[in-house]
């Protein structure tokens, strides 16, 4: 398993881009915009690979100077519950850490809430729609 940043418009950058519409895009029957996609520039993005195959991502959005959000965390179907979406949060949270960021904050799946407790984060509000999937604010401190 192989840790690494992604280069945006790489090839790696168009695996991440494939695995997080078939796992996070294509079940609410959506696409990436261009807009979108060029927006992911200025992110910070991520993979783990096997083989030169990416099994999971995440990216970082600056939200300010001490504080960014993870988004569009995403595991390979068949390779969840075994440790990676874990290894990969704690490669990001050390990413940010070295980059001067104090906070990560982010919208998570109500279905992933315990996921994300057991590795730190607090529920941070009240439960929200966003996508037509409930979802809640959970932050930690680096």
């Amino acid at each position: 398993m192989a840790l690494q940043l992604i280069d945006h418009g790489s090839a790696q950058y168009q695996q991440m881009v494939d695995l997080r519409y078939q796992l996070l895009r294509k079940p609410l029957g959506m696409q990436f915009s261009p807009e979108e996609l060029e927006h992911e520039k200025t992110d910070i993005l991520m993979g783990c690979f096997d083989d030169g195959v990416l099994e999971a991502c995440c990216l970082l959005t600056e939200m300010d100077k001490e504080t960014v959000r993870l988004r569009q965390m995403a595991v390979l179907k068949g390779l969840q519950g075994k440790g990676i979406g874990r290894v990969l949060l704690q490669f990001a949270e050390n990413v940010a850490r070295d980059r001067g960021y104090h906070y990560l904050k982010m919208h998570a799946r109500k279905t992933a809430l315990g996921f994300y407790e057991k590795l730190g984060y607090k529920v941070a509000g009240t439960e929200f729609l966003e996508l037509g999937i409930p979802h809640l604010l959970m932050e930690k401190k680096l």
